[in-house]
């Protein structure tokens, strides 16, 4: 049986969170976010691990970490502060609130990192590699900028493989078994969902791709 004080350390533990991403000088409300020079942006970041990371492997570089979560931001945030990591922020938007926040062909790359696939037909709107967000990533995207896709699963993998070629984007770079490639050490850094389903035996599907 449940017990109704755990609702409460719940909601306690939550508001700790939202305080602190609110005080965090990395972190911002959509509402707060200044257009800046900006070179990665992850969207559907979770907790920002993986933003952390790549930050911290290139630190001639500017990363944003977009989420609709602040708790789960500011987990990625308190990391970034640990470690001293000056170039990322951490944003609380949705997705279709991108193109608002950076300005046009600002990006050197979008990381696209295991969005809900909506596995039903009527919510394919929804997908973050559906034909509405590839567009705004086109118009967000420098010249030679890239878009990024790992996930997990392959019937949403393959769905947006076809949404890539139907609007003309080049696929440069493909795996379906990411971990087990040659490809850049640097695509392998794992987030913190992706260390979780490899554990189960899942593999990690990616790839590269250039508008049009």
């Amino acid at each position: 049986m449940l017990d109704p004080q755990d609702f409460v350390i719940t909601r306690k533990r939550k508001k700790y969170k939202f305080a602190l991403f609110a005080n965090s000088p990395l972190c911002y409300e959509f509402d707060q976010w200044e257009k800046r020079s900006v070179d990665c942006i992850e969207i559907g970041a979770g907790t920002g691990h993986f933003s952390v990371e790549l930050a911290a492997s290139q630190p001639d570089k500017t990363f944003v970490a977009i989420d609709v979560k602040a708790d789960r931001l500011q987990t990625g945030a308190k990391e970034a502060e640990a470690r001293g990591l000056k170039n990322i922020f951490f944003l609380r938007a949705r997705a279709d609130q991108i193109a608002e926040l950076f300005a046009e062909q600002a990006l050197e790359s979008i990381w696209v990192t295991f969005p809900d696939p909506f596995p039903k037909d009527r919510s394919s709107k929804r997908r973050l590699m559906h034909p509405f967000y590839l567009e705004i990533y086109q118009t967000l995207l420098q010249q030679n900028g890239a878009l990024y896709l790992k996930h997990d699963s392959r019937d949403f993998f393959l769905w947006s493989l076809e949404q890539l070629v139907a609007n003309k984007w080049r696929i440069d770079e493909l795996s379906f078994d990411l971990h087990e490639s040659s490809l850049s050490d640097i695509y392998k850094i794992k987030t913190v969902y992706e260390e979780r389903w490899l554990g189960e035996g899942l593999v990690t599907n990616f790839t590269r791709a250039f508008p049009r």
